[in-house]
């Protein structure tokens, strides 16, 4: 059973009517166990147990957008941008993964993908994180080699597991692996219809990404980047017209 945990999203809000309107929204979802908000700050922040990318829809249905701000304790959350490394793409970021820490050895993953076609695919670890060209230079999967020596390949740490993407190119799953952040960061991770062997680095249905540490819970209170002197928002659309989730 996966223990509760806090995520923290910045949404549009004017009001305590806005506040009532994405709370109520929330609540529908199976596994939500607190919403509370921070006018001034325009901030949400939701306990339980139900995928940080649910809550974001959640809220989207309302009307309002929702950026993710923090997840779980310090030092304990992850994401993976997934792009398609392929020449004939023009929009290359197809995907993204997010992960927390919510035990002392479970992780939970909250994948979400779009533009593939139909089919199933494999989420795989990777020993290595170089993507240089693709998924080609990623390494085997993480864990694989005490895993078949235990008899047991499937229950390698590497792997998440099948995706099916639909007609209309999306797919999401959230699932729990017993594993911790910190094994992770460094490590990549391939999303291909083939979950090892040689990959294709133009195959536009490859999709392939670093995983980075990522903030917690009142981690990142920053509403302006240093580096672009952009706001949030600002960056939020340009992330979604990159293709972002």
């Amino acid at each position: 059973m996966i223990p509760p945990f806090e995520t923290t999203f910045a949404v549009p809000l004017s009001c305590e009517s806005c506040v009532k309107d994405v709370s109520t929204s929330l609540y529908k979802l199976p596994g939500i166990q607190n919403v509370s908000a921070d006018l001034p700050n325009q901030l949400i922040s939701v306990n339980g147990t139900a995928a940080p990318s649910a809550i974001v829809a959640a809220i989207q249905d309302t009307g309002r957008d929702a950026i993710l701000r923090g997840s779980g304790k310090s030092e304990s959350a992850a994401v993976c941008i997934l792009e398609t490394h392929s020449s004939s793409v023009t929009d290359q970021v197809r995907g993204l993964i997010r992960m927390v820490q919510v035990a002392s050895n479970m992780t939970i993953i909250d994948l979400s993908i779009r533009g593939l076609s139909p089919g199933t695919y494999h989420a795989t670890v990777r020993e290595t994180g170089d993507i240089s060209r693709g998924a080609e230079k990623t390494g085997g999967i993480w864990d694989m080699l005490r895993a078949k020596e235990e008899g047991k390949p499937e229950s390698a740490r590497g792997v998440f597991g099948t995706v099916e993407v639909n007609k209309s190119g999306i797919a999401s799953v959230f699932l729990d692996k017993s594993i911790q952040i910190w094994e992770m960061i460094g490590r990549s991770i391939v999303v291909s219809r083939q979950q090892d062997g040689k990959f294709d680095k133009e195959d536009p249905d490859t999709l392939v990404g670093v995983i980075a540490r990522s903030a917690g819970v009142w981690d990142n209170d920053k509403t302006v980047c240093s580096c672009s002197g952009k706001t949030v928002w600002e960056e939020r659309t340009e992330q979604v017209g990159k293709g972002m989730l």
